[in-house]
């Protein structure tokens, strides 16, 4: 039984039907047609058959013999390899069914980044464009395939789920695109992150918009992608079209875990090169530790230096006003110093609980 695509495409009238009730109207035969045109009848009956496409030439051969305008004869072919074409990818699409269902479509509908249908052609269609690739083997050669990509600089191959990785990166590169910077100024950068420690110290409601703009202002790309499943990251950063790119997530319940994660994506950008792709929290890439470390340490010196460190420890025992107090004093987020305390097994992990700010990045 024919397939709904292939009735439409035995449906299609080549421009060769309208060549062929044409001359059977005025008497003609195709050899006669072929003869006027200077043509092989067997190259003019390809092109009643539709295997041969009119060409410019051909559409005038047929105006000076039919009477009919070249441009009528050019319109007919262009729109009837469209609607083929548009057929024969179609077909094409659909078999790309098993690509397009390992991603997280209906979370990728719901959050706008592709439309909101059922139709698979339409969403495999959409997908392509999303990512900006052909088709799907494209879509591998970049983000799977262990030969490092020119467009993507490592491979997702061993990650959990590549798809859906690859959508979230891709949706903050896309994010980036839309924000107007100019050529990036690591000196300028690097002064601007003291008054961004000071932005997580007061902690308005609008600091991630504040924040963002702060990047821009040094020209880095500062976005924030809601999270899909299946990719548990919390941050990213890399150089995309000569642009540096922070991608934060939305795993962030309090404001030191974002706050650290922020100012380690920034150390990437300040120490580390245009080449290096950081993704974090995601198992099976091959990441540096060693440069994890150093972006871990220029994080950690920013939001707490030593000598202000030693000063809380020569504090102790803490309590929570006097963590209050020193935050204050330091300009640093009392969840920072507290956190801090825990991680080295300084304050036990229930108590405190009142310096806990939660924190929602979509909400």
């Amino acid at each position: 039984m024919a397939t709904a695509l292939e009735i439409a495409k035995s449906l299609l009238s080549p421009p060769g039907d309208t060549i062929q009730e044409h001359i059977e109207l005025m008497g003609m035969s195709q050899a006669e047609l072929a003869e006027r045109m200077g043509r092989p009848k067997e190259k003019i009956n390809d092109v009643i058959k539709g295997r041969e496409p009119i060409s410019t030439a051909t559409a005038f051969q047929l105006e000076k013999v039919l009477g009919i305008p070249a441009s009528f004869w050019l319109n007919r072919e262009k729109s009837y390899r469209q609607e083929l074409y548009e057929l024969q990818q179609r077909e094409e699409l659909e078999k790309e069914i098993d690509w397009l269902d390992a991603f997280p479509i209906h979370e990728m509908r719901k959050l706008g980044w592709l439309p909101n249908t059922k139709q698979k052609h339409i969403l495999i269609d959409k997908l392509l464009k999303f990512f900006s690739v052909a088709s799907a083997e494209e879509w591998k050669r970049i983000y799977v395939d262990e030969q490092v990509s020119v467009a993507f600089k490592i491979s997702l191959a061993h990650t959990q789920s590549p798809h859906a990785i690859s959508a979230w990166l891709r949706q903050g590169e896309i994010q980036a695109k839309q924000l107007k910077i100019a050529e990036f100024d690591k000196k300028k950068f690097k002064e601007a992150l003291t008054e961004m420690k000071e932005l997580a110290f007061l902690m308005p409601e609008n600091f991630t918009q504040t924040l963002q703009n702060m990047c821009a202002s040094c020209s880095v790309a500062l976005v924030f992608t809601q999270n899909l499943p299946k990719a548990p990251i919390r941050g990213a950063t890399r150089w995309f079209h000569n642009k540096p790119i922070i991608q934060m997530a939305g795993r962030f319940k309090t404001n030191d875990h974002f706050w650290f994660i922020f100012f380690h994506e920034a150390a990437h950008i300040i120490l580390h090169g245009k080449k290096d792709v950081f993704l974090e929290n995601v198992a099976g890439t091959e990441m540096d530790q060693e440069k994890e470390e150093e972006a871990n340490a220029f994080a950690a010196k920013l939001l707490l230096p030593e000598h202000e460190w030693q000063q809380i420890l020569d504090a102790a025992p803490l309590t929570e006003e006097m963590i209050q107090a020193f935050a204050h004093k330091f300009r640093t987020p009392a969840r920072v110093i507290l956190s801090r305390l825990q991680h080295e097994g300084l304050m036990p992990f229930h108590m405190c609980n009142g310096l806990m700010q939660k924190i929602d990045l979509y909400n």
